[in-house]
């Protein structure tokens, strides 16, 4: 996949004033013309392999910080933002938004942080913007959902562990057991009847739960070892993501932890590798590293590695109430990601009455932009008869664009027919849909007591 040009006029402002410099001193420090500098603090360029060398050289500058000090968190958050139903009648297209980030980052910054604080759009009910729930996934989606240090030390350690046995568990159990006096003990569904794992330090043990599946088990090793290995990069995130209370700081931390376990089961060469000789197909990952669906889905969002950069998946993950509890945009931008709502010709709903089976659709939204989207239900583990299991569909995709690649995409015209859906019938503002349960926002309702359409809702258009 091409590299996308990097627009990060906001990063170069921002590093310019806070060194006190005019953009003729900057550009003579760089080497550049002050024309082309200016050009690229208005986003009227992208910023070039060479200049980013020479910013990190000059100014001893953190290349992350274009990615991640975008305003709004970016072009496709600030989107998401306005998609929500109080925005609807402004009809503002990408382009404003590309023009209003270049143009007032400052101001873009400014109404994201009160959209969010105010807690509206993008935040589930019940939730405030300062839930941690909400704060941990805004920190992920300034991420892009990777982070390379630890992938990269998660790659290593995955290698020294090949080389000391083939079965991956094994291996990380031995280390456990040599490096860290930590014996992996497995107990009965009666001794830990509501935990799936427990560090036991008195007992110097790692316990886990029979219901978990060989796969799960891998991964509350490889858990464990990232809570005791990766210690301190995992620390030095956290801090860096200066949360208020300790409640997020911990939820960040274990998704961390989880992060660089999953890194180590699927390590990033390899499984990028893997995933483009198959044409990302998951029935052959999960074998193949050891890994459970979910597991595989959510690797898949994270390969963003400057120079192997894998294709930009989106997951979420509901329930059968269609409550999200997972998700993560990645570097895709997707707006299915964000919204409280979904459409129920979305086929991630049909998925709990076909078990183990992938759905592929075709969607496209009301803006034209098509994905190719992959769903399955998944039980995350076992549970003994009689008692309540958990159900969960994965919803995971990727721009049509993007999808010709994919094993799951052979035979689909990703140029024909796509299944037109919305972001929730509050958001989509499609005219005489059938399946429709309420009417737009910001739309004026129409009644006529001499017809009746498909729909119960009929509004005015544009």
């Amino acid at each position: 996949m091409a590299e996308r040009k990097l627009l990060a006029g906001h990063a170069i402002r921002r590093l310019r004033r806070r060194e006190g410099l005019t953009q003729a001193a900057m550009a003579e420090m760089l080497t550049i013309s002050p024309s082309y500098l200016n050009l690229v603090e208005k986003n009227q360029r992208p910023v070039s392999a060479s200049l980013l060398v020479k910013l990190v050289e000059t100014f001893d500058f953190d290349p992350r910080a274009l990615a991640a000090g975008e305003p709004g968190g970016g072009a496709a958050a600030v989107r998401r933002r306005l998609a929500d139903p109080m925005f609807a009648d402004l009809e503002i297209d990408r382009n404003e938004v590309e023009e209003w980030l270049a143009g007032a980052p400052g101001g873009a910054e400014a109404f994201a942080r009160v959209f969010d604080r105010l807690g509206v759009g993008g935040v589930a009910p019940g939730e405030t913007a300062s839930d941690p729930v909400t704060e941990v996934r805004r920190e992920i989606e300034r991420w892009r959902g990777y982070y390379a240090d630890l992938d990269t030390a998660a790659e290593a350690l995955a290698d020294e562990l090949r080389l000391g046995a083939g079965d991956l568990y094994g291996a990380i159990a031995e280390r456990l057991r040599i490096k860290h006096q930590l014996t992996i003990r497995i107990l009965p569904v009666d001794v830990m009847p509501d935990l799936l794992r427990r560090t036991d330090l008195h007992a110097r043990q790692l316990q886990l739960s029979e219901t978990l599946d060989p796969a799960s088990r891998t991964f509350a090793a490889a858990y464990q070892l990232a809570q005791i290995e990766a210690r301190d990069a995992i620390e030095a995130l956290v801090r860096g993501a200066g949360f208020a209370d300790r409640a997020s700081e911990r939820l960040y931390r274990r998704y961390l932890s989880g992060y660089f376990a999953a890194a180590v089961m699927m390590p990033y060469a390899r499984f990028l590798r893997a995933c483009e000789a198959t044409g990302y197909d998951l029935e052959l990952l999960q074998p193949r590293f050891g890994a459970g669906f979910e597991q595989v889905a959510h690797r898949l969002t994270t390969l963003q590695r400057v120079g192997a950069r894998g294709l930009p998946f989106f997951l979420v993950r509901i329930d059968r109430a269609g409550q999200a509890s997972k998700r993560f945009s990645g570097a895709s931008g997707s707006p299915l990601t964000e919204s409280d709502s979904r459409c129920p010709l979305w086929r991630v709903h049909h998925a709990f009455d076909r078990p183990a089976q992938l759905a592929v659709q075709l969607v496209e939204l009301e803006d034209g932009a098509r994905w190719l989207t992959l769903s399955r239900a998944v039980t995350p583990q076992r549970r003994p008869y009689g008692v309540v299991r958990a159900e969960f569909a994965i919803g995971l995709g990727v721009a049509a664009d993007f999808a010709g690649s994919l094993a799951t995409a052979r035979g689909i015209d990703l140029k024909g027919q796509a299944t037109p859906i919305g972001l929730g019938c509050r958001a989509c503002r499609r005219p005489a849909c059938p399946q429709r349960s309420a009417p737009p926002a910001g739309r004026a309702l129409l009644i006529n007591e001499r017809e009746r359409g498909l729909s119960a809702f009929t509004f005015a258009g544009d």
